[in-house]
């Protein structure tokens, strides 16, 4: 007999992978073949370099990715500096927490491919590829990944408020978001598992801790030695400090995640929404129970994300620096 949790989950499955993707048409597995045959092995050269220079090479790349695609697609918008003319993506408000060990990735892969295949391989392409190999790097699922996306050629700061989900939005806000960028139910609650790994300032989930409602000063869905435990990393008043958004395995992007959910574990409001809403408890529990359901789950789902908003044609180019355009 199947489950009612596995069905739930099949069903959304399906129906998020009938869901159009304009201009991923031209994206393949085997994009490079002729044209830089190692793109694959030289990116994961450079991200394993990057990781054991520090941890925070894995969080910060998976997130920047996500960042990236939802903000005006997959084209490598969000690593374009500031000039005096133009306010980057980076520099909007939403984006100031990225940080920069993301960037310094994809800038070491990109310097070490355009060194073996000048001018062939977008910057889009290499966050998506450095993105796959820190989420495999970190004990997630190794997968496929397309290629064929171009770097877009504008990236403006005024374009990102209102297309990133939020802490402390609701679950009806959440889809809306991810329902915009042509991503559903599914997707959220397999994408969120990138809270496996890095961190969180205390000004995202602080809310939880302190003042939450009239009579109830700490959200009723967190743990309460969880709780206890966050206001000692971040005491009320203090200052804005980072923390692990999963305390039990921090380097491992795995289903831990789910089973924190299930103990009131969720670091911010938004994760622990995935367990208290009823659309969404039965795929955190199907997740929580099976490491190759997550696997799948989650490896589809980056796929899907990075088929949003993909630039072919005259929508953009390949840059030969990811922080400037041509």
């Amino acid at each position: 007999m199947v489950r009612p949790s596995v069905l739930v989950l099949a069903v959304v499955a399906a129906v998020a992978c009938g869901l159009a993707q304009p201009g991923a048409a031209d994206l393949k597995t085997n994009y490079y073949a002729s044209t830089c045959p190692n793109v694959e092995a030289i990116v994961r050269g450079a991200v394993q370099q990057r990781k054991q220079a520090t941890i925070r090479t894995i969080g910060s790349t998976i997130r920047l990715f996500f960042h990236d695609c939802f903000v005006e697609g997959c084209d490598g918008s969000v690593l374009i500096d500031s000039t005096p003319g133009n306010q980057a993506e980076k520099d909007a408000s939403d984006n100031k927490s990225l940080a920069s060990e993301g960037f310094d990735t994809v800038r070491s892969a990109k310097a070490a491919v355009e060194a073996a295949c000048p001018g062939t391989v977008s910057c889009a392409d290499v966050l998506a590829l450095a993105t796959r190999d820190a989420i495999a790097l970190s004990g997630g699922p190794f997968f496929p990944i397309e290629l064929g996306r171009l770097d877009g050629l504008s990236s403006s700061a005024s374009s990102v408020p209102g297309q990133l989900p939020e802490p402390n939005q609701t679950m009806d806000q959440l889809l809306a978001v991810f329902t915009a960028h042509g991503l559903n139910i599914s997707d959220l609650v397999a994408l969120s598992a990138a809270h496996s790994v890095g961190l969180a300032h205390c000004s995202k989930f602080s809310n939880r801790l302190y003042n939450y409602q009239p009579g109830q000063p700490t959200d009723p869905t967190l743990n309460p030695k969880y709780a206890r435990f966050l206001e000692t990393k971040c005491p009320n008043g203090g200052s804005d400090s980072l923390v692990l958004m999963d305390q039990a395995t921090p380097a491992q992007l795995d289903n831990q995640y789910y089973r924190n959910l299930q103990d009131g574990g969720g670091l911010l409001g938004s994760d622990e929404l995935l367990y208290t809403d009823n659309r969404t408890r039965p795929m955190v529990d199907t997740l929580a129970n099976s490491t190759s359901a997550f696997y799948k789950a989650f490896a589809d789902a980056i796929v899907r994300l990075g088929r949003v908003g993909v630039k072919s044609g005259s929508q953009g180019n390949i840059r030969k620096q990811c922080n400037v355009f041509n």
